[in-house]
C-alpha cells in the first residue's frame, strides 16, 4: 500500500504577525467576527475592548487608529492587533470611497464585559495627549 499523506502542509502555512502576547483577562473568551463597511464610511466611533483584538483585512483599506500609535491604511491581505484594555481605538474607517471593505476581528473579550465600548467626548478630550499627531 502506497503513502498518500500529503506534504502540502509543509509549504502552507504563512505568518500574517507574530506579536508579544498582550495582557489577556482572566477567563478570556474568544470571539471572531466579520465587520463590513461600504465606500468611504468612517467606521465605529472611538470606543476600546476589553481584551487584544486581532485582526486581518479581507478586502479594500482600512484607515486604523490606535491610541499611541499614528493613523495608518491597511490593505487586504494584511494583518494588525491592538491591545485591548484602556487604550482607546479611534479608527477603523474604510479608507475608499469607491470599493467596500471587509476585515476580520478575534477578541479575547473579559467575561460579563461588552466586545466594544464607546468612549465619550469627555474622555476623549482628557487623553488627548496620547493620541499621535495627525498629518494637519
Amino acid at each position: 500500500m502506497s503513502d498518500t499523506r500529503s506534504t502540502a502542509w509543509q509549504t502552507a502555512l504563512t505568518t500574517l504577525q507574530e506579536v508579544e502576547p498582550p495582557f489577556i483577562p482572566q477567563g478570556a473568551h474568544a470571539m471572531t467576527v466579520v465587520i463590513e463597511y461600504p465606500p468611504g464610511d468612517p467606521g465605529t466611533p472611538p470606543h476600546r475592548h476589553s481584551g487584544p483584538a486581532f485582526g486581518f483585512v479581507l478586502e479594500g483599506e482600512i484607515l486604523l487608529e490606535i491610541e499611541g500609535e499614528p493613523a495608518r491604511v491597511l490593505h487586504a491581505g494584511e494583518a494588525f492587533w491592538e491591545p485591548g484594555g484602556d487604550v482607546i481605538h479611534y479608527q477603523d474607517g474604510n479608507n475608499r470611497d469607491d470599493i467596500p471593505l471587509r476585515f476580520t476581528v478575534t477578541m479575547l473579550c473579559e467575561p460579563g464585559k461588552p466586545m466594544l465600548t464607546l468612549v465619550d467626548e469627555e474622555e476623549l478630550a482628557q487623553r488627548q495627549d496620547r493620541r499621535a499627531p495627525r498629518p494637519a
